[in-house]
């Protein structure tokens, strides 16, 4: 009878709970993995609250998002909060 290998599973991605808040106090809570790049989050958020994509803009401790960021590459942690603005355009 031949010794089965054992072969370690690779560690599942952690994943993350992120409320996102808008200005309005609106929340939305979302579960997504470290290496998922923040712009499929962002995608969500605007089909859920209506809004068009390319209008949300998304801000962490002070920053912009980038579509290529990660929650890995801005060290968030679980119950984090990202802040949504709708991009004006116009004024003075």
């Amino acid at each position: 009878m031949a010794e089965e290998a054992t072969v370690p599973k690779p560690e599942a991605a952690e994943q993350l709970n992120i409320k996102v808040k808008d200005a309005d106090g609106n929340e939305v809570f979302f579960k997504v993995k470290r290496t998922t790049k923040l712009s499929k989050l962002k995608r969500a958020y605007a089909e859920r609250m209506g809004k068009p994509e390319n209008s949300v803009r998304f801000i962490f401790d002070g920053q912009r998002i980038g579509d290529d960021d990660t929650a890995d590459s801005l060290d968030m942690n679980d119950q984090d909060e990202i802040d949504a603005m709708i991009e004006q355009l116009g004024g003075w």
